[in-house]
């Protein structure tokens, strides 16, 4: 159930990630596309997709949380 879970909020973030490859692709020239994951308090993460403007991203992390 957590992977469900975890999908469906991922989902935004792949869903950008893609558009943002099928522009690159498209385009009559050099394209660049960054992923940056910071993880944050509360097992979440935060992910920022750079590709000259940048989109950002909260999903919640499977990680086991450390005591």
């Amino acid at each position: 159930m957590t992977n469900n879970l975890h999908d469906t909020q991922a989902e935004p973030v792949k869903s950008k990630l893609m558009e943002l490859l099928d522009e690159v692709l498209e385009h009559d020239g050099f394209g660049e596309i960054r992923v940056e994951v910071k993880i944050l308090k509360r097992r979440q993460k935060e992910v920022i997709l750079h590709c000259g403007k940048q989109y950002r991203f909260v999903v919640d992390s499977s990680l086991p949380s450390q005591a």
